[in-house]
């Protein structure tokens, strides 16, 4: 179950990241289009004890993949198939995008983190709706007990004028939210100019309001709505975001998204300093996402449902996060490190602490 970090090793970390990244997940995917994971879907899966229920959903474990992996729903099975109780896809945009300029991912091994900058690149709604829609009927049709969830994170087109902004998501959700057991609104990637202004409370209320009204309406059924908010927001402005959740009646908050900020880290600063630009994810995120988390779990009622994410690593990691609060928990860059028996280490060392 190790060989993964030495392939890591003397592979895929000589290789372009991006490249890497692309590389080992058409792995994953030609492995579900050729069967393979569905003939090893029970070694995978995770146990029936850590089975949950969460706004309203049944979750075969707490423990999922963060938006970021699968950008246009396009191994949603198979990521399913090796052990994540949930797939986050996204984020979708209105409209189709490229993205930002390569490279725009970057490694830092020795702090096991990732500093991306790579734009919202997607193939816009329409075209990824379909996707979504046809991967949770193949979800639907092979789990006869309770089937991995999937969950449809969406932002803001880059051409779109923030003032345009609250159209542009509204376009998303028209597509999007018919397909999804969950949407997420993210107004906190680094990556989108002007992008984090959304999370004021002022510009929050009627973007959050219209995309759950839209929501509810197109899909003829209550969709649980949550918005996913930075670790970079002051505790003041955690608080605001928190009340206005409140206000809202929001299903849940996802916290949090990558930060720019550079502390604490091992790396040498020079070549932190020639990455430039983008949001830093992994292992030096922890402490910051479990304080957030401990913050809003304070201040939210207990039915409003708490997505932790940042620095995940471990079944332990999940374990604390759970203990601080929340109801499900999110991984993504140890996923690049640890490789595709990671969902399946966690969910088992979940498993023996339940």
């Amino acid at each position: 179950m190790r060989i993964y970090p030495l392939v890591f090793k003397h592979v895929f970390a000589k290789m372009d990241p991006e490249q890497a990244h692309h590389f080992a997940f058409n792995a994953i995917k030609i492995a579900q289009r050729a069967g393979l994971t569905k003939l090893t879907r029970k070694f995978f899966a995770p146990s029936a004890k850590l089975k949950r229920t969460v706004m309203g959903i049944d979750f075969p474990s707490p423990f999922g993949l963060a938006a970021g992996f699968d950008k246009g729903a396009t191994g949603i099975v198979g990521l399913s198939d090796i052990g994540f109780g949930h797939v986050e896809i996204g984020t979708v945009t209105g409209q189709a995008q490229p993205g930002n300029p390569q490279p725009r991912l970057f490694r830092l091994i020795e702090d096991r983190a990732v500093i991306n900058r790579m734009g919202f690149n997607n193939e816009g709604a329409e075209r990824v709706a379909a996707r979504v829609a046809n991967a949770r009927q193949e979800l639907k049709g092979d789990y006869s007990a309770t089937r991995p969830v999937i969950g449809v994170n969406i932002g803001k087109t880059k051409v779109v004028e923030l003032e345009d902004a609250v159209g542009d998501y509204l376009a998303s959700t028209r597509q999007l939210a018919i397909h999804a057991d969950y949407l997420v609104v993210n107004v906190s990637s680094p990556n989108t100019p002007g992008l984090r202004l959304l999370q004021s409370v002022e510009s929050l209320r009627p973007l959050l309001s219209e995309v759950g009204e839209l929501a509810d309406k197109v899909s003829g059924r209550h969709i649980p709505l949550l918005v996913k908010i930075a670790p970079d927001l002051s505790d003041e402005d955690v608080a605001d975001v928190a009340q206005l959740a409140i206000e809202l009646k929001l299903d849940g908050i996802i916290a949090t998204n990558t930060t720019i900020t550079r502390d604490g880290l091992k790396s040498e600063m020079t070549k932190v300093e020639e990455i430039g630009a983008g949001g830093l994810s992994g292992a030096p995120l922890k402490a910051r996402s479990l304080a957030v988390l401990r913050q809003l779990r304070s201040l939210v009622p207990s039915d409003m449902a708490l997505i932790a994410v940042g620095g995940v690593e471990t079944a332990q990691d999940v374990k604390d996060r759970l203990d601080a609060g929340a109801d499900l928990v999110q991984g993504y860059t140890a996923f690049l490190y640890e490789g595709p028996f990671w969902a399946r280490s966690i969910n088992r060392g979940l498993e023996g602490m339940f």
